[in-house]
């Protein structure tokens, strides 16, 4: 137990400091970092220039944090320190070069919370001059020496250059203040040597000053070349050539020699000490020759020019004639325009042909003789003598094809009364060909034909359909007679005319039921294609193409729908659309139709011929009863009745008023003379059940008129009483 505290005791006091508290929950933050550049950013070389780095942290405690900083050069780590200060961070730049030059800005970080400064830039300006070594001033020809450049006190990556005479030799790269190049001159005299060096700082880079210029002495060496040709003047095609190439004065050395000996950039020959060629001399040659020694470095090159006289000129092959047709008769010619007569008798200069299985006959000296082949053939002449052989440029015969007998065809379609296309052309044949439009051996018009896909197209425009029959077309390519095609022969198109809409039915009279034939026809070229249209719609009742000049159109059972007005158009391949005038279709009732509702306008006529055969013989029966003729007559206060009280049953008697007529003879001597008209005024009464009730019937009155017959003055009647025939009142 007491070892226990004892330890206990022991790990507190390593962790407690006396005399301080320690908050393990401190907090803080970081409110700024800022870099400073001391004492400026832009600064001369030799500057001293301090980095400053500061930091601004708010704590809750007063124990120090532990910070680290870090030190960035174009986001390149330079320098890191940890402190527990809240001093800043300096960083010191002594003596800064060009190579401080950059972008710099530093960092802190506390318990992993961090923040970074702004960049700020620090340009170093101002380079030293570089110091140039040279190990030897004094040197022969090809010997070398060491050139040495240095950039005192400079750091950084760095690129040397070394200069002769102004002009760049050598490039070094180097990451130090100092470089070496090794040189060589290859022209004796006096040599410039300088140097300078850049420094490159990204993104750009800077340039030194010259160094000074160091003067360099170059001696030739002793060494000669020599170059002798045989024979040295008035040399010809053909003679033999011997050429020398040597050097004198050459003494020891360790360097490796070689001699070379060329004409223009042909390498005749190689050596190290002599080189010797022979060949035939060749005007067409060049003319220069060159000796050139190679050591080391060191070049010495010697040359001369030759002139060939030529023994005779390159031949030229000619044919005549300048054009031939196949298995026509050719002859080619060989000749040289110039041969040297001095060195040169014309017999010996011969002349063949190459290759020599030509298929032609030689006819003189130069001169073959032959048929053309039928393919394509290629002509060298060759020309010899004394062994120099020349060769012409190749002739390549090209035999033409004589032109076959043309064809002559419409291109598209020809329409009457429009222009069309009409082609002439043959299958085989050079080019050019003339191709002539003829009517009746009559030409029209002429083309030429010079190119493969070119075509000879004449214009033509007929106004009957046999005119087409007339043209023929001539083709020629050579001085033969042309040859003439066949006569044209294509189908004219005639544009449509005339189209007239007929109908086609069963019956005089269409009606419901029938079936109708509507037939499109016109005059022109078959094939037609024909659509049928009803007045009111776009589309078409009925479309088809025929290489018949009608059509039809059946409507197998006709309804009153089909009523209306109809037409046609038509078109055909000349691409003109004609219309026809309408036709109007009235559809009547079917037959049967018509007999119901005359059967039945029969029936209603009979109905009403009987109902007023019975009613006028219901009336005569009531006359006859009466013995009178009775017309109803209302009194005129009878019309203002209104019709809804008339259809009321009253229980009072209804009052009818009737004029009646006695039409029997009546005796003349018991009726007293009246002029005029006796008026009889009675009441009757209707019985509730429609008939009268005599024996009921109480104060009637009837209102009568009887007509008499009016007796003339010299008649005698006998008195009577005229109220006999009235009816009793009851009482």
């Amino acid at each position: 137990m007491g070892l226990l505290l004892l330890l206990t005791s022991t790990l507190l006091s390593s962790y407690f400091h006396p005399g301080r508290v320690v908050n393990a929950q401190q907090s803080f933050t970081i409110r700024d970092v800022t870099l400073s550049i001391e004492p400026s950013t832009d600064v001369t070389r030799d500057t001293n220039v301090t980095l400053r780095c500061q930091a601004i942290v708010s704590s809750s405690g007063q124990e120090p944090l532990s910070r680290e900083y870090t030190i960035y050069k174009d986001s390149n780590t330079i320098y890191t320190k940890t402190s527990s200060t809240s001093e800043d961070l300096l960083y010191p730049l002594p003596e800064v070069r060009v190579s401080n030059t950059g972008k710099y800005k530093c960092a802190i970080n506390i318990e992993g919370k961090q923040m970074t400064s702004q960049a700020k830039k620090l340009t170093v300006t101002g380079l030293s001059r570089p110091v140039l070594h040279l190990n030897k001033r004094v040197v022969s020809e090809g010997e070398e020496l060491t050139a040495s450049c240095t950039a005192p006190g400079e750091t950084g990556f760095i690129f040397f250059y070394f200069y002769e005479d102004s002009k760049e030799i050598v490039e070094k790269q180097v990451n130090s203040n100092q470089a070496e190049a090794k040189l060589r001159f290859s022209s004796i005299g006096i040599h410039k040597i300088h140097c300078a060096y850049i420094v490159l700082v990204t993104p750009g880079s800077f340039k030194s000053n010259q160094s000074t210029s160091i003067t360099v002495s170059v001696k030739e060496l002793p060494v000669t070349v020599v170059l002798e040709i045989s024979p040295p003047y008035k040399i010809y095609e053909g003679d033999q050539l011997v050429i020398l190439c040597t050097m004198s004065n050459f003494g020891r050395t360790s360097e490796s020699v070689h001699l070379y000996l060329s004409q223009g950039t042909r390498l005749l020959s190689t050596g190290s000490t002599k080189v010797n060629h022979s060949m035939v001399a060749q005007a067409k040659d060049p003319g220069e020759f060159e000796c050139r020694l190679e050591m080391g470095n060191v070049v010495k090159v010697t040359t001369k020019t030759i002139s060939v006289t030529e023994l005779f000129s390159v031949p030229t092959l000619t044919m005549s004639p300048a054009e031939v047709f196949q298995k026509e008769y050719m002859t080619l010619t060989c000749k040289s325009e110039s041969y040297a007569s001095e060195r040169l008798r014309k017999g010996e200069l011969t002349y063949s042909l190459d290759p020599p299985q030509s298929f032609l006959m030689s006819k003189d000296n130069g001169v073959f003789f032959g048929k053309a082949l039928l393919l394509d053939f290629n002509y060298t002449c060759v020309a010899q003598a004394k062994g120099v052989v020349k060769h012409s440029e190749t002739l390549t015969v090209r035999p033409k094809v004589a032109v076959s007998i043309p064809k002559i065809l419409v291109v598209g379609r020809a329409i009457l009364g429009q222009p069309f296309k009409v082609l002439c052309q043959s299958d085989t044949g050079s080019l050019p060909i003339n191709y002539t439009l003829l009517k009746d051996y009559t030409p029209l018009s002429t083309t030429s034909v010079k190119l493969p896909f070119q075509q000879a197209l004449f214009t033509v425009n007929i106004t009957n359909s046999n005119e087409i029959n007339k043209y023929m077309c001539e083709a020629k390519n050579s001085h033969k007679e042309g040859l003439l095609s066949k006569r044209l022969n294509a189908t004219v198109v005639v544009p449509l005319t005339d189209l007239i809409l007929s109908i086609l039915s069963n019956s005089q009279e269409i009606s419901e039921g029938d079936y109708l034939y509507l037939i499109c026809s016109t005059l022109g070229t078959p094939p037609i294609t024909f659509k049928l249209y009803r007045e009111g719609t776009e589309q078409p009742l009925y479309s088809t193409t025929s290489n018949l000049n009608n059509t039809s159109y059946e409507i197998p059972v006709l309804s009153k729908e089909h009523s209306g007005k109809y037409y046609c158009e038509a078109v055909n391949h000349a691409n003109i659309v004609i219309t026809s005038d309408p036709v109007i279709i009235e559809v009547h009732l079917a037959l049967w139709k018509k007999a119901v509702i005359g059967g039945f306008s029969l029936v209603v006529l009979l109905v009403l011929l009987v109902a007023a055969v019975l009613y006028f013989r219901s009336n005569r029966v009531k006359v006859d009863r009466a013995e009178v003729s009775v017309w109803s007559k209302r009194p005129p206060d009878a019309d203002a009745t209104n019709d809804e009280e008339s259809s009321v049953v009253s229980s009072e008697p209804d009052v009818e008023y009737t004029e009646v007529v006695h039409p029997r003879p009546v005796d003349p001597a018991r009726v007293p003379l009246r002029k005029g008209t006796d008026t009889v005024y009675s009441e009757l009464q209707n019985s509730p059940h429609g008939a009268a009730d005599h024996h009921d019937y109480q104060g009637s009155v009837e209102y009568a008129e009887l007509n008499g017959e009016q007796p003339e003055a010299d008649h005698y009647y006998p008195e009577v009483n005229s109220y006999q025939d009235l009816p009793v009142p009851v009482d």
